[in-house]
């Protein structure tokens, strides 16, 4: 069978492997055939040498979406057709994890899902609704169920106001998934073209910071002084204290990436004084998939998917990745 391995850190490393085909599965493991995937920064990282622990050469991609085509004895969670998502922390399947269960990761420490044929436990699989196409089913894994998380810890309502840094994967997610709540949710970018796209999936309120680059005192502002209840920061860098000046006192910082970079000041003394949480996401478990699937499916969102790669243009779709271009996700099709 194909697969695609990520050789070196750097976006020119993707290499096609021949590798052999899987076995029939075994006690409580299927074999998927692999359809779609989806970029997520993390894969990005592991492309640019910015991943801890990714070993080179590996098989690429986090994100990963198929059909089962076999189950092996005592699988009861699914059947040979059904369509499924493979979560990216196969061990991880509820509650709390350790590091032993958050931080292995399929497509950066171990292999990933850029492959024609998966041998998975079936316990690390979820079912996908059957509206979805693969591509738009593939965008799911990382992207929402990272935000789903985020607004389920949160306890984001309808009397609850979200600041959604940036039109990313996330970013995206966290706005539908929010607004299917009955939450208030205001979006920063960069871009007019980017916010009045996010006004068009219902974003309240939008201000873009290159104009505006106090964006936190727009969303006091646009609070009455407040602040949001809860603000998901893919960036962190310096911009983390930005973060927490425009929560609420009592509010929740989400830090789900290092874009701006992963080490700086925190404003402490803000944190303290205003009993800010800054909680940190390394993902979720298959609970956490399987409960991010479900409430797309009971609103029928769609996830919106910026442009589709195929395999061969792989380098392409990570470069877009690196340049920041795109609004929602970045889909793979597996065109093996």
């Amino acid at each position: 069978m194909q697969s695609i391995q990520i050789t070196a850190p750097t976006l020119d490393a993707f290499r096609r492997v021949e590798l052999p085909e899987p076995a029939a599965p075994g006690k409580g493991r299927i074999l998927v055939r692999m359809k779609a995937g989806s970029l997520n920064f993390a894969d990005l990282a592991v492309a640019s040498g910015q991943y801890p622990g990714a070993p080179y050469p590996n098989i690429a991609l986090s994100d990963g979406v198929g059909e089962v085509i076999a189950v092996g004895e005592d699988v009861w969670q699914v059947a040979v057709g059904d369509r499924v998502a493979v979560h990216i922390k196969a061990h991880w399947i509820a509650g709390r994890p350790s590091a032993e269960l958050a931080n292995p990761m399929r497509g950066a420490t171990l292999p990933g899902s850029l492959v024609e044929f998966a041998d998975l436990d079936a316990a690390s699989v979820v079912k996908i609704p059957d509206y979805l196409g693969w591509e738009a089913a593939g965008t799911l894994p990382i992207a929402a169920m990272t935000a789903w998380r985020t607004l389920e810890t949160a306890q984001v309502g309808a009397a609850s106001t979200v600041a959604v840094l940036g039109t990313g994967g996330v970013a995206i997610f966290a706005l539908q998934l929010a607004k299917a709540r009955g939450a208030r949710v205001i979006v920063t970018s960069s871009s007019d073209e980017k916010l009045a796209r996010a006004r068009a999936l219902g974003a309240d309120e939008v201000v873009n910071y290159r104009k505006d680059a106090a964006w936190e005192a727009f969303v006091l502002q646009h609070t009455g002084g407040v602040g949001a209840d809860l603000v998901i920061d893919p960036v962190g860098g310096e911009g983390i204290n930005r973060s927490v000046a425009a929560v609420r006192h009592g509010g929740s910082v989400a830090a789900i990436g290092f874009l701006g970079g992963g080490a700086t000041p925190l404003d402490l003394l803000q944190v303290i004084f205003k009993e800010v949480r800054v909680q940190g996401s390394n993902g979720g478990s298959v609970a956490d998939l399987a409960g991010a699937v479900a409430a797309m499916a009971a609103h029928r969102i769609q996830p919106v998917v910026d442009r589709t790669f195929g395999l061969d243009e792989l380098a392409n779709a990570y470069e877009l990745m690196a340049q920041g271009g795109h609004f929602g996700k970045i889909a793979i099709r597996f065109d093996w």
